[in-house]
């Protein structure tokens, strides 16, 4: 339906939204004041791979660069889920894409959704700056708080899939 680029709430900010979304590249504007108002601001979300973590996708070299995006459609498919820690669909679903489970660090102030982000998920060309904004983690699992391990695995990334039917 259109491409663009991610938009969310500053990496520490204590407030404002709590969700990631896809921006487009030809944004509307209708009545306005110039200047900013002391409001909830939209800032760019860029990738954030610590340590080994830049080997997980195929371009190695995606850490803080900013994050695009694009909203499809499947026409003759009308039912959709994300599964996290997973990488295929059940049976009788078509698998759109498969990746890796993102979202804001959790020592930061903002919250975020938990996104699946394709395995091999592209960049904005030129846009590498470390300038922060809204950020992008791989999730791991975490044991010792109530996550059953085994199966998780204690600092695991985890996959998901999105599927539709």
């Amino acid at each position: 339906m259109y491409s663009g680029v991610m938009g969310g709430t500053y990496f520490n900010d204590a407030g404002g939204a709590s969700n990631y979304l896809c921006l487009p590249l030809n944004p509307i504007f209708e009545k306005y004041v110039d200047g900013l108002q002391a409001s909830t601001y939209m800032h760019g979300v860029e990738f954030e791979t610590i340590d080994g973590q830049n080997q997980i996708f195929p371009n190695t070299n995606i850490d803080d660069d900013n994050a695009p995006c694009a909203v499809c459609q499947a026409k003759s498919r009308v039912s959709h889920m994300m599964i996290p820690a997973r990488n295929v669909c059940p049976s009788g679903w078509t698998m759109e894409y498969k990746g890796y489970l993102m979202a804001e660090h959790d020592y930061h102030k903002g919250r975020t959704q938990f996104i699946c982000v394709d395995g091999d998920p592209e960049a904005t060309h030129g846009s590498q700056a470390d300038t922060n904004g809204a950020l992008l983690y791989f999730v791991q699992g975490y044991c010792n708080h109530a996550l059953p391990c085994p199966p998780y695995v204690h600092g695991r990334e985890l996959t998901c899939v999105v599927c539709t039917q």
